[in-house]
């Protein structure tokens, strides 16, 4: 397992425990469990309760979805995303439904659902790795993407595999502690 990290200040064993992993075990995830985490991503604030987000998701029981995702990957992404049992590609909702005015938050409340799907994953057991890279209009085409929706992530879900399994390069990276930033230096 991935050596832990310091911690500045307690926080709880739900956000000590997340990391983003690159080697995934090849067991499933279930129907009812990728359900879960939706459903906490559901349950996220938004400005003005808009709910910008949406998901398009797969398992490797779907392999048309899957492999259309998959396929909308950077080859780096490509090389150890495609070994996760899930994968879920996140979109924004960049106008407001009631005004069609621009929602500038559309991204910030995308992130807090995220959230709350990554933290209900850790209550799980499951590990969840956000990519940016990936070819946007190649999700648009391929899941016929209406233009009110903006593709942000894919997302890779499963339960932490072996690093071995990984190129050497992103082996070092996968069992190396994780570092941050000091508070101070965040904190203006």
């Amino acid at each position: 397992m991935k050596p832990k990290p310091n911690f500045e200040h307690p926080i709880h064993e739900l956000i000590q425990k997340r990391w983003s992993p690159r080697a995934f075990s090849s067991s499933p995830v279930e129907q009812k469990t990728l359900l879960t985490l939706l459903e906490a991503a559901r349950w996220a604030a938004s400005s003005m309760n808009e709910q910008p987000w949406r998901f398009i998701y797969a398992t490797r029981e779907q392999p048309g979805r899957f492999n259309k995702l998959v396929n909308c990957m950077a080859d780096g992404n490509r090389v150890w995303a495609a070994n996760a049992p899930a994968l879920i590609l996140t979109l924004a909702k960049t106008y407001f439904e009631k005004s069609n005015e621009p929602n500038r938050w559309a991204y910030h409340d995308l992130g807090l659902a995220i959230g709350n799907l990554t933290t209900q994953a850790s209550a799980l057991d499951l590990f969840v790795h956000s990519m940016g890279g990936f070819n946007v209009e190649k999700a648009i085409e391929l899941f016929s993407i209406s233009a009110q929706y903006e593709p942000v992530t894919i997302i890779a879900i499963g339960y932490v595999g072996k690093p071995e399994t990984l190129p050497d390069q992103l082996r070092k990276r996968e069992i190396a502690v994780q570092q941050r930033k000091p508070l101070d230096e965040i904190l203006l």
